[in-house]
């Protein structure tokens, strides 16, 4: 999985105009503030507004989190994590006339806001104060996406169960029939994969890292089942891992009612279950021989928008390219749907290079538009 931790970010994209490079033209040079604790944000003397680029460096002991905030509402407009002792690292955004403030977060220690700036002139829009998500407003996502992934293993369940029997019975098309809702039943989970620990290797884990590869005996779950029958190999030789399959399930099935869902989880997942279809569905990489790939991002697809219908109520109003993001889930969906025709799905290396092109795209874009969400929705620090 990509990781969540960005280092530096403006909140979010869409909101505050982020710069590719440094100041533009005709702007003074970069501002320099230091950090350490005690002293946070300060040598900022002379602010201005307009497209800038704003160098944090930590001067302190200690490795901190600094934030760019609204001084009156604690909203926050950029975010520089894990600033190491010693580092420097920019911010580069549009800002407006208003109150400006450093607030630092140090490990063990309660965080610290330093002096406020005004600035007076610049655009009269530049980058905009996010409000701050707290573990109790995602609360209630959470409890809805939990009660989805629920209802979801249940109907990975049955399919499993289907995919044992066809397995069983020697009928290699009914098994890859079975193969492919069973599939299709795991991709629209999303956004629970961390909570699954390691029974999501066991049931749909890649061979990519194992020191055999496709032979290696920890290779197991959909994607063992999925190469046995697209390689000929002997549909009795399979039964072992479909009972194994159907075991882990059972097994997840029973440990997610217990275990925590961490709000991050969603907000995070509303734009990394696509980037993984992106990367290893549209490219090819996790097909182990079925050619479903377009049939697996269709399933991501569900699975994303489950995360975006309960994270909406919190997150919507946030966000103004919510409205963007519903229209490109919408245009990729149906770029996916028309490789789905009569005679099944087509698989991603049969794509016309036309069609590959504008799918990854239009994915390429959505993903733009999706990535903000996960900073929005970031659980932070407050006091």
């Amino acid at each position: 999985m990509p990781s969540r931790r960005r280092l530096v970010r403006a909140l979010p994209a869409g909101l505050a105009a982020v710069l590719a490079g440094g100041c533009g033209a005709g702007q003074p040079g970069p501002a320099a503030v230091e950090v350490t604790r005690g002293g946070c944000g300060t040598g900022w003397a002379r602010p201005h507004g307009g497209e800038q680029t704003v160098e944090v460096r930590n001067v302190g002991a200690v490795t901190m989190t600094v934030e760019l905030v609204d001084p009156a509402t604690h909203g926050v407009y950029a975010e520089v994590e894990s600033l190491a002792p010693g580092t420097v690292r920019p911010i580069r955004l549009v800002l407006a006339p208003g109150s400006y403030a450093f607030t630092c977060f140090a490990d063990d220690f309660d965080p610290e806001t330093g002096p406020a700036v005004t600035i007076t002139d610049g655009p009269a829009r530049g980058a905009t104060a996010v409000p701050a998500t707290s573990e109790t407003d995602l609360a209630g996502p959470v409890t809805t996406y939990r009660a989805y992934v629920t209802a979801g293993l249940a109907t990975l369940a049955a399919r499993v169960g289907e995919l044992r029997s066809a397995v069983r019975s020697g009928d290699r098309a009914r098994a890859r029939a079975a193969w492919l809702d069973a599939q299709l039943a795991y991709g629209r989970l999303g956004a629970a994969y961390d909570t699954f620990g390691d029974f999501a290797d066991a049931i749909a884990g890649l061979p990519d890292a194992l020191p055999g590869g496709v032979h290696d005996r920890d290779f197991a779950g959909l994607r063992r089942i999925e190469w046995g029958l697209w390689h000929g190999e002997p549909t009795a030789a399979l039964a072992p891992v479909a009972d194994a399959l159907a075991g882990a399930v059972a097994g997840l099935r029973r440990a997610f009612a217990a275990e925590r869902t961490d709000p991050n989880d969603l907000p995070l997942r509303a734009h990394e279950i696509l980037e993984n279809s992106l990367r290893f569905e549209l490219t090819g990489d996790a097909d182990q021989g079925s050619g479903a790939g377009l049939a697996t991002i269709s399933a991501n697809l569900d699975g994303t928008r489950a995360v975006l219908a309960a994270i909406a109520p919190v997150l919507k109003p946030k966000y103004p390219g919510w409205a963007g993001v519903l229209t490109d889930l919408d245009r990729v969906t149906a770029l996916v749907a028309a490789q789905h025709g009569p005679r099944g799905w087509t698989a991603p290396g049969a794509l016309r290079p036309a069609d590959r092109e504008r799918l990854a795209g239009t994915l390429g874009e959505l993903l733009e538009r999706l990535a903000p969400i996960a900073a929005i929705g970031e659980v932070r620090r407050t006091s």
